[in-house]
């Protein structure tokens, strides 16, 4: 029996290493692959001998990718571990890999912002800005360091985590559990997506739908309010109350809509640009399209 092959720790700390370099060739075609091949090189130079071998492995590893890029160190672990299998004989095949990298990008994506720009990041910069506001050159040094032990030791510890994880998983091939990851990877995924697109995708109709005068009373006389302080006292207690602010209540297609369904447009708009993406249509073409069509709706005074 010939000799298994195995990813040493400094194999796996050199692609570590270059997994920062993650975004260094971002496109609008594929994001993130670029990065993604470059960090997996040593790794693959280790696994695979010859010529033929390797160039296969970095095609399979130059599609689609992007998720948070401190949260690719997990798919980066499992990927390492199922590769390791494939090149030792397991019946670990292309699509297998692609699945688990794309299962597990998207719910990861989700993670990461919260918990690194919206958390972590704000308090360190907070502490360090009160102290730099003091005059402190301690506060911006506290930020470099801390961040990047933080960030540096997430990397190399979630790598860990799944490569270790991705061991067990490659070793279940011919039972569920990768079947089990994927699935549940993905409806984790589509749930956060379906959650975020309110709030990423914007659109807004501008057309009047109705426009009506309003009875007096109904609204604030604005010539009656009292001078200063007080006048502007009275208006926001005539407006908690419920007056309108004009003496026309206008009424848009926006409104309407989100009176039915919010968020119903980017809802569409979202699985329209899903629907282009299965159909092969280069991403690139889809984002020019929204840039054109926004445009000229917006001309013409509809968006």
């Amino acid at each position: 029996m010939a000799d298994q092959i195995k990813l040493t720790k400094k194999d796996r700390w050199d692609v570590c290493w270059r997994s920062t370099f993650l975004q260094g060739s971002w496109n609008y075609e594929r994001m993130q692959n670029g990065g993604w091949t470059y960090a997996l090189i040593p790794a693959l130079k280790k696994l695979y001998t010859t010529k033929e071998d390797r160039v296969a492995a970095l095609k399979r590893h130059m599609e689609f990718f992007n998720t948070h890029p401190y949260l690719a160190s997990p798919v980066i672990g499992v990927t390492l571990a199922l590769e390791e299998e494939r090149a030792n004989g397991a019946p670990v095949d292309d699509v297998t890999i692609q699945g688990v990298k794309v299962g597990m990008m998207g719910p990861l994506a989700g993670v990461g912002d919260p918990v690194f720009w919206f958390t972590v990041r704000p308090i360190l910069g907070a502490l360090a800005a009160s102290m730099a506001m003091t005059g402190s050159i301690i506060g911006p040094i506290i930020f470099f360091v801390a961040w990047n032990i933080i960030r540096i030791a997430f990397l190399w510890y979630t790598q860990e985590f799944g490569y270790k994880a991705g061991s067990k998983i490659a070793d279940d091939m011919s039972g569920t559990m990768l079947q089990d990851v994927t699935k549940g990877a993905s409806i984790l995924g589509m749930f956060i997506l379906g959650s975020l697109v309110e709030r990423w995708v914007s659109v807004k109709f501008t057309p009047t739908v109705s426009d009506v005068k309003l009875d007096k009373g109904a609204y604030i006389d604005w010539g009656s309010l009292p001078k200063g302080a007080k006048g502007i006292q009275s208006a926001l207690q005539q407006q908690a109350s419920g007056l309108s602010l004009t003496d026309h209540k206008v009424t848009t297609l926006q409104q309407n809509l989100d009176s039915l369904i919010p968020g119903l447009a980017g809802l569409l708009v979202t699985l329209l640009c899903m629907w282009l993406l299965k159909k092969k249509v280069s991403p690139i073409i889809i984002i020019f399209g929204l840039f054109i069509v926004g445009i000229v709706l917006h001309v013409l005074n509809i968006m």
